[in-house]
């Protein structure tokens, strides 16, 4: 099941931000994520929340999106109470969960939604997930003629046995039509890939890496299996059923990745993701790693707006029962501290690719980068610019690198 909510301050019944919250709201971008959490099944690796229709019975999936709705309804009068600027949404982002098990009627419905209650700025990012079996060719036509702009396909891997392990239901022979519908249908293309799944040699990765680039997408993303305690999977390797990730395996496919899509005419722009061109990064995802603000709407999605950070409930029921009584979904929240921010900000920035100005960092902090320098993690030329990039060791190492950069 997925993780429990964080514990912190009891969020307002009615959702109402500190004044604090709006403070320089007209400097920073506004997204939206709406987050869909059903599944067809639930793989053995997730911590998300998400649920199969056998873990939330009397929730009926066709509701979902006018919750959705009022939940987006209730977010424009807390944004407009707490005197935050009126802004234009930038970027819009629909995750799970498996978003289009949801009929494209729905999503587009709660597209349309965002844009009539704030309006989308010109040339919004909008994307959702979807899962390579849970698309067709029309529906892709459909969403992109509701205004999606992009689509994520959870690709994950080429290699059948790979799949198997990490109870992905689709045939990675699919992966080549959907790419096709997508692009047919004008829509950016984004393939998620995992690497170190157990059992998965260097061969296995590098034809999953072959498959994806094969598909010439616009931007890929790799992410390093980590086994989430409480999962399915976490209990297969307590019980010895499953080896644990090797972490110099998964260090040389990581290394292995940035090569060949180097190679292939990707950059790198934040540690576990590429794209073609500067236009085709996920401005969404950046907007997390700036610091913009964006409200997380849907059953345990997290909102962050002028360093007060927010979580739903996480079930299904209680996330609609919420709703119904004209009640704030939120099951908690914080107000971050100015010493916070900067540390998140250190934490954050130092992934990307356009990095962390040296002047963000205490007197420890610029201390230790000419060790990191020597060590070779960190950039020489731009750091001596003021800025600090990590070098592909680095990248491996961004961790270490940030427990060196925080006293």
């Amino acid at each position: 099941m997925p993780s429990a909510l964080p514990i912190a301050d009891p969020a307002p019944a009615d959702g109402a931000l500190p004044a604090s919250a709006a403070e320089g709201s007209a400097t920073r971008d506004l997204g939206v994520y709406l987050h869909v959490p059903f599944c067809r099944v639930r793989c053995g690796y997730c911590d998300f929340n998400t649920y199969t229709a056998s873990e939330i019975r009397g929730v009926r999936q066709s509701d979902y999106a006018d919750e959705a709705i009022a939940e987006i309804d209730l977010a424009a009068r807390v944004l407009r109470d707490s005197g935050a600027a009126a802004r234009l949404v930038s970027t819009v982002f629909v995750g799970g969960g498996t978003p289009t098990l949801l009929p494209t009627s729905d999503l587009a419905r709660m597209l349309s939604a965002v844009r009539d209650t704030w309006g989308l700025a010109p040339g919004a990012e909008v994307t959702t997930e979807a899962n390579p079996d849970s698309v067709t060719e029309a529906g892709l036509a459909e969403l992109a003629e509701a205004g999606f702009t992009r689509v994520s396909f959870g690709m994950q891997s080429a290699v059948p046995h790979v799949l198997r392990t990490l109870e992905r239901t689709h045939d990675p022979a699919r992966i080549p039509d959907v790419v096709r519908w997508a692009r047919s249908a004008g829509l950016q293309v984004s393939l998620d890939l995992i690497y170190g799944t157990p059992g998965e040699s260097l061969d296995d990765w590098h034809r999953s890496l072959e498959l994806a680039l094969a598909q010439e997408p616009d931007h890929l993303s790799a992410y390093a299996l980590i086994v989430e305690p409480g999962t399915k999977l976490a209990r297969q390797i307590a019980r010895g059923e499953v080896a644990e990730p090797d972490d110099e395996v998964q260090a040389d496919q990581y290394e292995l990745a940035d090569e060949l899509l180097s190679a292939a005419g990707f950059d790198w722009y934040e540690v576990s993701n590429w794209a073609r061109d500067d236009s085709r990064r996920s401005r969404h995802n950046l907007a997390y790693w700036t610091g913009q603000d964006w409200w997380g709407v849907g059953p345990g999605a997290h909102s962050h707006v002028g360093g007060v950070r927010w979580w739903n409930v996480k079930h299904p029921a209680a996330y609609a029962a919420r709703l119904a009584e004209g009640v704030s979904p939120a099951a908690g929240r914080e107000t971050l501290d100015a010493e916070t921010r900067r540390v998140e900000d250190v934490l954050l920035r130092i992934r990307i690719i356009d990095g962390l100005p040296v002047d963000a960092l205490d007197t420890f902090g610029r201390e230790a980068v000419a060790g990191l320098i020597a060590d070779g993690l960190i950039e020489g030329r731009n750091a001596i610019a003021g800025r600090l990039v990590l070098t592909r060791r680095g990248r491996l190492l961004a961790d270490a690198v940030v427990r060196r950069l925080l006293p």
